[in-house]
C-alpha cells in the first residue's frame, strides 16, 4: 500500500514543546519496519512550530505572525535533523518538502510537486512533507496539517491516510467531557450527523482537532483513499491497525471494491 501517515504536534512533543525522544524514536523505528515490508510511506509531521517554541525557551505560544514564523523556522531544522538521524540508522534517506496552499492551487505548481513526490517514492526515499510556516501567510496557507496531509494524499493516489494524535478516534460525544461518550469504530458515510461532531482546536501548540480530521476524512474518502484516526502515544499502534486488529476509528472511501 502508498501511505500517508500523519504525525501531529501532541505526538511529537511534550506539552511545553521539547520533543518527546522517546516516542519519536520508536515512531521512526515502526515507520521504517513498516516500510522495509514493503509499504511506500508518505509522512506528513507537525510540530515546527512547537518545536522552535520550545528550542527558543519561549514562555508562551507567540501570538503575532513574525514570532510564529521564526519558531518555525528553528523547529523545522530541529525536526528534520531529528527525522534524518534516527531514520538513517534504519538505513532509511529521508527528503524535506514544504508546500504552502499555492502548491496545491495552480495546476504547474501541483504537478511540480506530484512529480518530485513519484520520484521520490521511486528511490525508495521518504519524503517528509510539512506547511512552510517560516513563509506561509493567511492568504496562501493551507492553514492545518490535517488537510494538507488529506490533499497529499489524494495529490498521491496513495490508498490509506493515517492521522496520529492525542485521542484514540472519533466519538459519540466529546471524551473530555462526558462519561458517556463511545468511540465509532467505522465511518461508511460522512452525513450530517458525523460531521457535526467536529469539535474544537486540540493543544495549545496544534492547529487541528477533530473538526479538520473530519474535513480530511471528506477530501480522503471522496478522492478514493481510506483513512483511520489512531492514538499517536504508543506509535506501535500502526502494527496493530496493519494487522487487521480493530483500533481507532476507521473511514471508509467511496473506491470501487
Amino acid at each position: 500500500m502508498r501511505i500517508v501517515i500523519k504525525i501531529g504536534t501532541s505526538t511529537l512533543a511534550y506539552e511545553g514543546g521539547r520533543m518527546n525522544i522517546r516516542r519519536v524514536e520508536t515512531l521512526c523505528k515502526v515507520i521504517s519496519d513498516i516500510k522495509n515490508s514493503g509499504h511506500k510511506i508518505i509522512l506528513v509531521s507537525s510540530g515546527a512550530i512547537g518545536m522552535g517554541v520550545g528550542k527558543l525557551s519561549m514562555n508562551t505560544f507567540p501570538e503575532d505572525i513574525p514570532s510564529k514564523q521564526a519558531a518555525a523556522a528553528v523547529g523545522q531544522c530541529e525536526l528534520m535533523y531529528v527525522y534524518d538521524k534516527l531514520f538513517t540508522e534504519y538505513n532509511h534517506t529521508v527528503a524535506q518538502i514544504l508546500l504552502t496552499g499555492s502548491d496545491f492551487s495552480y495546476q504547474d505548481r501541483r504537478k511540480n510537486f506530484e512529480n518530485t513526490l513519484e520520484k521520490l517514492l521511486e528511490l525508495n526515499v521518504l519524503p517528509v512533507i510539512n506547511e512552510n510556516d517560516s513563509v506561509a501567510t493567511k492568504e496562501i496557507k493551507v492553514g492545518d496539517n490535517d488537510t494538507l496531509a488529506a490533499m497529499v494524499a489524494k495529490s498521491s493516489n496513495s490508498d490509506l491516510l493515517v492521522l496520529m494524535s492525542d485521542i484514540d478516534g472519533l466519538y459519540t460525544e466529546d471524551p473530555h467531557k462526558s462519561k458517556n461518550a463511545k468511540l465509532i469504530k467505522v465511518v461508511d458515510s460522512l452525513n450530517d450527523d458525523i460531521m457535526a461532531l467536529g469539535g474544537g482546536k486540540g493543544s495549545v501548540f496544534g492547529t487541528g482537532g477533530m473538526k479538520t480530521k473530519l474535513q480530511a476524512a471528506k477530501i480522503c474518502t471522496e478522492s478514493g483513499c481510506d483513512m483511520v484516526i489512531l492514538n499517536g502515544k504508543d506509535p506501535e499502534i500502526l502494527y496493530d491497525y496493519l494487522e487487521g486488529k480493530q483500533v481507532g476509528t476507521f473511514f471508509k472511501s467511496n473506491k470501487e471494491e
